[in-house]
């Protein structure tokens, strides 16, 4: 392990006993960045010279024992769309007109709030509509593993920043697997929490904050702190008072779903079906039930998703002036402009298919007390493509088992659970009844304590 690799909990044993300062961190991580920025171009508005005076103000804090929160000198990246105040939020596209933001967002008031140093903001794809490294915006973003990969998005920046090691917390946000996917895709730890517990701004049906880091306590720790709730979301959920790091879980008897047909969308390859069969093995060796259950998703509900989505972002981007519009990436605009035919009263029918998951999630969880399932159905894409079908037509037929669990409210995570042949990450996903974040984050620390984790991540290119 190098000193770049050290947890959350590590670092901050390292600044207590001033083993390690966190300036003297950071300056060892800006090094680390610096190897990899060129092929995986993960980060947006990277401040090197900001970071430094941060990370000395930590180190004096420490010094005098008068630290802000938990998370002091914490180097961390903020997906683009979370807005920090002064900086413009580009949603990942060109036709965007760049203004500073008046405010940082709850996430990013919170972090600040409790002493994280906050080094650069991470890549997205237009309006974060794609699962993809690719935008009109930014520079491609690529997969770690293999650069000649996607890293998978919307979150691509933040998933790349983080197998990449570039510390160990990064914050991504997810409306349809946006967290998820990329985690699966780059063999990190994911988590989106139940709709409401970590508060963002702006709202709307699905969308969660939640953080991407190489470990399961390395994201649970950052909960205390992103949790807190913010009247900025009307959806925000009352204060809690969960111990975060209270990780310990006994699996006897308890009855986990075993879900490997999504319903509809792409068909699961057949190695990460085989690698998610055998990580279901793992919690029935530790003393859980194993039930193999059905699909939540119909292909009615995926096409009216499809149809209120394609309305949403028809509707923020038609008064936009020619030139603005053209210069959202093809892929984007020509599947939103099918919007433009969507009568208002499909579109509606097309929300309503968010409730009818809703109802179909909910039927399951009458059955089962936690579910796994594959978080992606392929392997990998390349890195130039917009979506695993690189297909506008056929745009998310990839989110199969991910999308679900947003609009049912319910917390779920992918973990990583092997490799293919071909040398690239599989993850598994861990969903939970809505409210109990913790028992996602704790089946997820008891499968990575029971595999030992991802035991070597990729390394810097040479030369």
């Amino acid at each position: 392990m190098t000193e770049t690799d050290l947890t959350i909990r590590e670092l901050r044993q390292h600044f207590a006993v001033k083993s390690l300062s966190p300036l003297e961190y950071w300056l060892a991580l800006e090094d680390h960045i610096a190897a990899w920025e060129p092929s995986i171009s993960a980060l947006y508005l990277y401040d090197r010279e900001s970071a430094r005076a941060q990370a000395k103000a930590s180190t004096e804090r420490w010094a005098k024992a008068e630290t802000l929160g938990p998370l002091d000198g914490i180097p961390v990246t903020l997906k683009e769309l979370i807005a920090t105040k002064g900086q413009p939020v580009p949603s990942g596209t060109r036709a965007v007109e760049l203004k500073p933001a008046d405010a940082d967002a709850p996430a990013a008031a919170r972090l600040r709030e409790d002493g994280a140093v906050i080094f650069a903001k991470t890549t997205c794809p237009d309006y974060g509509m794609l699962s993809s490294g690719l935008s009109s915006f930014h520079p491609l973003s690529r997969n770690p593993w293999d650069i000649t990969q996607n890293p998978g998005g919307s979150s691509a920046g933040a998933s790349a920043a983080a197998a990449a090691g570039y510390g160990p917390l990064h914050i991504g946000t997810d409306i349809g697997g946006s967290v998820r996917l990329p985690a699966g895709w780059t063999g990190i730890f994911g988590f989106k929490p139940s709709h409401g517990r970590v508060p963002a701004d702006p709202y709307y049906v699905g969308r969660c904050v939640g953080p991407m880091a190489r470990t399961v306590e390395d994201a649970a720790f950052s909960m205390a702190t992103l949790s807190r709730p913010d009247w900025r979301d009307g959806t925000s959920l009352p204060p809690n008072d969960f111990n975060w790091m209270d990780l310990d879980i006994d699996l006897s008897g308890m009855k986990i779903g075993l879900m490997l047909d999504a319903g509809c969308g792409l068909a699961v390859d057949d190695e990460i079906r085989a690698a998610v069969e055998t990580a279901a093995k793992h919690f029935e060796a530790a003393g859980a039930t194993i039930l193999s259950v059905q699909p939540v998703l119909t292909r009615a509900m995926l096409d009216g998703l499809d149809n209120f989505w394609r309305s949403r972002l028809w509707g923020d981007i038609a008064d936009l002036d020619d030139n603005r519009r053209d210069s959202i990436l093809p892929y984007i605009r020509d599947w939103a402009k099918g919007g433009a035919d969507i009568r208002g009263v499909d579109a509606v029918r097309g929300f309503n298919q968010t409730i009818e998951m809703r109802k179909s999630c909910g039927r399951l969880f009458t059955e089962v007390d936690a579910l796994l399932s594959p978080t992606n159905p392929i392997i990998s894409y390349p890195a130039e493509w917009a979506s695993p079908t690189n297909d506008p037509a056929l745009p998310f037929e990839h989110i199969g088992f991910t999308v679900p669990w947003n609009m049912s409210e319910q917390p779920a995570a992918s973990i990583n659970c092997g490799f293919s042949r071909s040398g690239m990450p599989i993850g598994l996903q861990i969903v939970g009844p809505r409210f109990d974040d913790m028992r996602v984050l704790r089946l997820s620390k008891a499968f990575e304590d029971r595999t030992g984790g991802v035991r070597s991540w990729p390394q810097p290119p040479i030369g």
